[in-house]
């Protein structure tokens, strides 16, 4: 509950800076407009979030019976572990980008979709995918997908009103602040939109480790997988989300170049950071759960072999169930 009252007032305090920018702008007028698109923005957002961000990235859904192997097991397994999870299975895509990266959407667990790379399913071995995926569906079961995306929506807005705050209202004697306080605007409204988004995601990204460590059963897999991808993630660009850096926050690993460790200006926590604390989970009594029949090299695909282990029934409880 805490948790997500923290999210609450650090969203009100994103839409209060998107209004008081639109205040800086043009004043009580302006304030008024802000204040509307931001409503607008929030309602819309609601609704279209998830296909908005779809669409982006070009995802494409993966339907029951696919033919390709290695979709279909990615597929069984997203299902799977939504059962065990307990939450409805969401739509499950596919993007083309060979960076091996991964993300939920969606208003609701009703309502979700997860995606992920063809670079991730092609870099990673079966077991890795699941804790992957695991990651992803604790974001939908902890209903952070709505959070994240409208939370990119308004910062990525709030970045372009203040980049165009140049063109916005009357002459510098109407806008609070005149022209060294619009300059100044240019600058500092996107740091600060950036800050409060790095403040919600950072923490969003430590409960889903830990929660889709309870849903796959094995957190060494997500410590594995988290390394792999940052490692792979460094050398590949994804173009979409270095056009479109405000949807950076919902990947399971920061897809822009250039990140940095656990900092101020850092969406995502550390992944060193975040391995350390699943691996404490795996000395709680989820190494158990994590060992599993080394990976055998299967064909076919699209995409070639991938590294797919032999899968043996899954344990019933998490890490922190006995």
């Amino acid at each position: 509950m805490q948790n997500h009252l923290r999210t609450f007032m650090l969203l009100a305090a994103l839409t209060a800076l998107f209004v008081g920018i639109g205040y800086l702008i043009g004043g009580a007028t302006g304030m008024a407009i802000a204040l509307a698109i931001a409503v607008a923005m929030n309602f819309f957002s609601y609704w279209n979030s998830d296909k908005i961000v779809l669409r982006m990235y070009g995802a494409r859904q993966i339907e029951p019976g696919v033919s390709d192997p290695l979709l279909r097991n990615y597929l069984n397994d997203v299902y799977e572990l939504a059962d065990r999870g307990g939450i409805p299975r969401p739509k499950v895509y596919v993007m083309e980008s060979e960076q091996p990266n991964a993300f939920a959407t969606g208003r609701n667990p009703e309502n979700a979709a997860v995606a992920a790379t063809v670079g991730l399913l092609r870099m990673l071995d079966r077991r890795e995918i699941r804790g992957v995926m695991a990651h992803e569906l604790a974001h939908v079961k902890n209903r952070d997908t709505l959070t994240m995306t409208i939370t990119a929506t308004i910062a990525g807005a709030i970045s372009s009103l203040a980049n165009f705050a140049l063109f916005f209202g009357g002459n510098d004697r109407e806008r609070p602040g005149g022209i060294i306080g619009t300059i100044a605007l240019m600058v500092l409204a996107p740091m600060a939109a950036a800050l409060v988004q790095m403040a919600i995601s950072r923490g969003r990204e430590y409960e889903a480790d830990k929660g889709g460590a309870e849903i796959s059963g094995d957190p060494q897999a997500l410590a594995s997988a988290l390394q792999k991808i940052e490692a792979y993630a460094h050398g590949i660009v994804n173009v979409t989300a270095e056009r479109n850096p405000a949807t950076g926050q919902m990947f399971i690993i920061n897809p822009l170049s250039g990140h940095g460790a656990d900092n101020l200006f850092s969406t995502h926590p550390s992944t060193s950071n975040r391995v350390a604390a699943l691996m404490k989970l795996v000395g709680g009594g989820g190494g158990g759960a994590a060992r599993r029949n080394a990976p055998i090299v299967t064909g076919g695909g699209r995409w070639g072999g991938t590294a797919v282990p032999t899968t043996d029934p899954a344990p019933k409880s998490g890490p922190w169930n006995s």
